[in-house]
C-alpha cells in the first residue's frame, strides 16, 4: 500500500485539472462547472488528499493506488477488497454515465474522478514492487531526506518553482495524432502505459543521492504524464457530459 502518498502534490493535480478544462467541449464545461457549483477542475483536484484526515472518508484511502507486478495483467492480480485505483475509476465513471446520482453524490464522484485520473498517471501509483509505491525507498534529494515516491509526486516539480498555471502553459499541447492516440483505450490500458516507466523510475545511483541529474532525466516524462492525464480526463468528461 502507499499510505499517505499525495500523488503529484498539489501543483501536479491542479495542472491536470487545468489542462482538462481547456479541452472540454463548451456545453460540457458548463455542465461540469454547474455540478461543481462554480469550482474549477484545478480547485477540486486536491480534494481527495484534503479529506484524508476525515474519518468519514477512511474507505477511500486505498483507492489512490494499484499494484500490478511486471509481466502481469490487472486481471491476474489479487484484488484489494477495499478497492483500488483502476476499480474505483471504472466504478466512478460508470456511476456518472448512469446519470442517476443525487447532486451531492455527482459532485463527490466528479471530485474523485479528477483526482484519481491524475493519480493513475503518476507511475508509482501503478506499483509493481513491494515498496509501498516507492515510499519505502529512502533517499536523499539535494541533501535532504526524501523517498522515491515523493520525488515523483512533488520534489522534481517543486524544484522548478512554477505555479500550476505556469507549468500547464509550459507543457504545450499534443499534436492531433498524439491526442487521438492518448485518448483511445481504457483505464486499464492507461495504467499499463505507466508501467513502462519502471526501469527509468528505479534507475538510481548506488548512494541513493539524487539531484540535478535525476531531475533532468525525468522531468520531460513527468510533463508528458501530466499532459496525458489532463487530455484523458477531458475525453472522459466529454464522453460523460457530451
Amino acid at each position: 500500500m502507499i499510505g499517505q502518498a499525495f500523488a503529484w502534490g498539489q501543483t501536479g493535480h491542479r495542472v491536470v485539472g487545468l489542462v482538462a478544462e481547456q479541452h472540454l467541449k463548451k456545453k460540457v464545461r458548463k455542465k461540469v462547472m454547474q455540478a461543481l457549483q462554480g469550482n474549477s477542475l484545478a480547485e477540486v483536484s486536491t480534494w481527495m488528499d484534503d479529506i484524508k484526515s476525515d474519518t468519514a472518508y477512511n474507505h477511500t484511502h486505498d483507492w489512490h493506488w494499484v499494484t500490478i507486478p511486471d509481466n502481469t495483467t490487472y486481471e491476474q492480480t489479487t484484488k484489494n477488497p477495499k478497492g483500488d485505483l483502476i476499480m474505483k475509476l471504472e466504478d466512478v465513471i460508470a456511476a456518472l454515465k448512469a446519470k442517476n446520482l443525487s447532486k451531492e453524490k455527482e459532485q463527490e464522484y466528479l471530485k474523485y474522478l479528477v483526482h484519481l485520473l491524475g493519480d493513475l498517471h503518476q507511475p508509482l501509483h501503478v506499483g509493481g514492487k513491494d515498496d509501498n509505491g516507492g515510499n519505502a525507498v529512502r533517499l536523499q534529494w539535494f541533501g535532504q531526506n526524501s523517498n522515491l515516491h515523493r520525488v515523483w509526486d512533488s520534489d522534481i516539480i517543486d524544484g522548478k518553482d512554477l505555479s500550476y498555471t505556469e507549468l500547464a502553459y509550459f507543457l504545450g499541447d499534443a499534436s492531433k495524432d498524439e491526442m487521438k492516440s492518448w485518448q483511445a483505450g481504457s483505464i486499464k490500458d492507461w495504467a499499463y502505459g505507466m508501467m513502462v516507466y519502471r526501469p527509468q523510475v528505479y534507475n538510481l545511483p548506488p548512494d541513493l543521492k539524487l539531484g540535478y541529474k535525476y531531475a533532468y532525466q525525468n522531468f520531460s516524462t513527468i510533463e508528458k504524464c501530466l499532459l496525458q492525464a489532463g487530455l484523458r480526463l477531458a475525453s472522459v468528461l466529454n464522453e460523460i457530459y457530451g
